[in-house]
């Protein structure tokens, strides 16, 4: 059962111009685009009601979409280079969902697609710690 007392959202960051590794967020592992494993881990957490997924491209925009992620907007250009800070795109996902959606998590789960072996498990348990300990902000 998810919990309804908090809003807690998980948000995946997935910019398409990864320099290393072309479209590394959507490389096929097993089958399976990273961003599809991590999508698949966040959904089936007890706590995260909510599982957005911030992305520059229409293209990553479909499959994390396909995976039920959502993802309300288009990330601009200017949040996704190389040295962007990803704080800056976790703003701006906060930023637009409490003006379009009215919407303002109580706890934000910051994941990651290329960590395909997190368990939903160590999603759960970094949130429980957190809301055990009330004076723990990260």
């Amino acid at each position: 059962m998810k919990d309804k007392e908090l809003n807690i959202m998980g948000i995946i960051g997935v910019r398409s111009g990864s320099k290393g590794v072309q479209d590394k967020n959507i490389k096929l592992l097993a089958g399976k685009p990273l961003v599809g494993w991590i999508i698949d881990k966040a959904k089936s957490s007890t706590y995260i009601n909510k599982l957005v997924v911030s992305t520059d491209s229409m293209h990553y925009k479909e499959i994390a979409e396909s995976f039920g992620a959502e993802v309300p907007c288009i990330r601009p250009q200017s949040l996704s280079e190389d040295h962007s800070p990803e704080l800056d795109y976790i703003k701006h996902m906060l930023e637009w969902l409490d003006k379009n959606e009215n919407y303002t998590p109580d706890i934000i789960v910051r994941m990651m697609a290329t960590t395909p072996l997190q368990t939903t498990e160590d999603i759960d348990h970094s949130i429980q710690k957190l809301i055990e300990n009330q004076a723990a902000d990260s």
